[in-house]
């Protein structure tokens, strides 16, 4: 979880920069938004195959 300790004399809008910014390299949004619906490992499989697919045509175009 993002912590952070509001400094003597920080505005606010600084210290919420600084917890966005925390969130942000803790990858707390992206993985919320990957847990929001259920995502059966079927299917996981699948996007997983797919990326991997793509990855490899772009190697390959290279």
């Amino acid at each position: 979880m993002a912590e952070i300790l509001i400094k003597e004399n920080e505005s606010l809008d600084d210290a919420m920069k600084r917890f966005k910014k925390k969130v942000q390299d803790a990858g707390i949004l992206q993985e919320m938004k990957k847990r929001e619906y259920y995502e059966p490992p079927s299917v996981r499989r699948k996007q997983k195959m797919w990326a991997a697919s793509k990855k490899r045509k772009k190697i390959k175009r290279k």
